[in-house]
C-alpha cells in the first residue's frame, strides 16, 4: 500500500514543493555507533525499495552524507527515477542558530547530501550555542542568547532562494510557536516534536490545526528513557492488549494512533522486517474504545531543553525556557 501524503500550507507547484508522506524514516547516528553507517545506508535503500519517500536527517546526526550516498545509489539502481520523488528533511543545529549562519548552514547540509534543495528545513531546537559547541550535555558557558526572529529571517531567506521548499521548527512549544507566528512573513509549514501515546501533545496539536501548521511526530514508538530505563509505549499493557485483540504489534498500534491524530511520523530502525512492518498501518482503524483507552494513558515527556543540559546548566535555566505542555 502506498504511503499517504499531506499537503503542507506552503505547498506550491510553482516552486516544486511537494506534499509530505505521513510515514518517514529517521537516519540519526549515535556518535558511539558510527560503524552503523553501512547498515544505515542499506536500510535507507531497502526503505526506498519498499516505498518510503520521506527521509529525515539533521546537521548534528552525522548521517547527511550517508543519506546522500543512498539517494545517489537509489537513482543509479532505478529504485526512483528522480530526486523529486523524495521528501528530504534536515535541521539547522544550535551552533548555527544565528541570522548570518543559517544560509551557510543549509548550503553545507546540501553539500553533504549532494542535493540542490531540501523539501523541509527545520530549526532543530530553540537555542543558540557557541560555534563549534555541539553535543549534549551542554554547559551553561556554551549557551548564547537566541534571537528567534532573526534566525527565522535566515530560514525565510533559505525559502526565498529555493534552498528549502518548506521551512519549519522542531522541539517548539505552543508558546514558542505563537511567538514565531506573530512576526513570520513565511509561516512555519511544520513542527516536529516528540509525540506518541504516552506524550500526546493535545494542546499543541489543537493549536497547530487552528494555525495550519502540520505536526510531525518523532519518537512515535516511545524511545528508551534515560532516567526510567524503559520504553513506556512498548511496555504499555493497554497498548499490548489492543495489539493482541487486533492481531497487530504494539508498534503498529502506536503508529496508527499517531496517524489518526492527523500527524506525520518519523520512525528510526535498521531492521528490514520492522521497516516493512511499520508500513502496515493504513488499511485498518482503531475503535472508539481503543482511542478512549489510549487517551487515558499517563503522560511523560522525555526530550526537553533541560534534558540536553549539564546539571549545572539545567539549574540555571529560567522557568519560562522550560515549558512542558500537555
Amino acid at each position: 500500500m502506498a504511503i499517504p501524503e499531506v499537503v503542507l500550507s506552503s505547498t506550491s507547484p510553482a516552486t516544486g514543493a511537494r506534499a509530505i508522506p505521513v510515514l518517514g524514516m529517521g537516519t540519526g547516528l549515535d556518535r558511539s555507533a558510527l560503524e552503523q553507517r553501512p547498515a544505515t545506508k542499506h536500510a535507507i535503500l531497502r526503505a526506498i525499495e519498499l516505498g518510503y519517500r520521506h527521509f529525515d536527517t539533521a546537521a548534528i546526526y552525522q548521517s547527511e552524507d550517508v543519506l546522500g550516498e543512498a539517494i545517489a545509489e537509489a537513482l543509479q539502481a532505478g529504485l526512483i527515477h528522480s530526486r523529486a520523488e523524495l521528501f528530504i528533511t534536515s535541521k539547522i543545529w544550535c551552533a548555527d542558530a544565528h541570522r548570518d549562519l543559517v544560509v551557510p548552514a543549509i548550503r553545507e547540509s546540501l553539500r553533504n547530501l549532494k542535493l540542490d534543495y531540501l523539501d523541509l528545513y527545520l530549526i532543530h531546537w530553540p537555542m543558540r550555542l557557541k560555534t563549534g559547541e555541539s553535543y549534549p550535555p551542554i554547559e551553561s558557558h556554551h549557551i548564547l542568547p537566541f534571537d528567534l526572529k532573526s534566525v527565522w529571517e535566515g530560514m525565510e531567506e533559505c525559502h526565498r532562494l529555493g534552498l528549502a521548499k518548506h521551512i519549519g521548527v522542531s522541539n517548539f512549544t505552543t508558546w514558542k510557536l505563537a511567538e514565531l507566528l506573530r512576526y513570520a512573513k513565511v509561516p512555519p509549514a511544520a513542527v516536529q516534536v516528540e509525540m506518541n501515546p504516552t506524550w500526546q501533545q493535545k494542546k499543541l496539536r489543537e493549536f497547530c490545526k487552528e494555525k495550519g501548521v502540520h505536526v510531525i511526530a518523532y519518537s512515535p514508538l516511545g524511545g528508551q528513557d534515560m532516567f526510567m530505563g524503559k520504553n513506556l509505549v512498548m511496555e504499555s499493557q493497554v497498548l499490548k492488549d489492543i495489539a493482541k485483540a487486533k492481531g497487530k504489534t504494539v508498534a503498529q498500534v502506536s503508529l496508527r494512533w499517531v496517524y489518526e491524530q492527523g500527524a506525520s511520523m518519523i520512525v528510526k530502525t535498521l531492521n528490514k522486517e520492522r521497516i516493512e512492518e511499520n508500513m502496515k498501518i493504513f488499511d485498518w482503524e482503531l475503535s472508539d474504545e481503543d482511542k478512549h483507552k489510549i487517551s487515558q494513558l499517563p503522560q511523560f515527556k522525555r526530550n526537553t531543553v533541560r534534558s540536553m543540559l549539564s546539571p549545572e546548566a539545567a539549574s540555571k535555566l529560567p522557568d519560562e525556557d522550560e515549558v512542558v505542555e500537555e
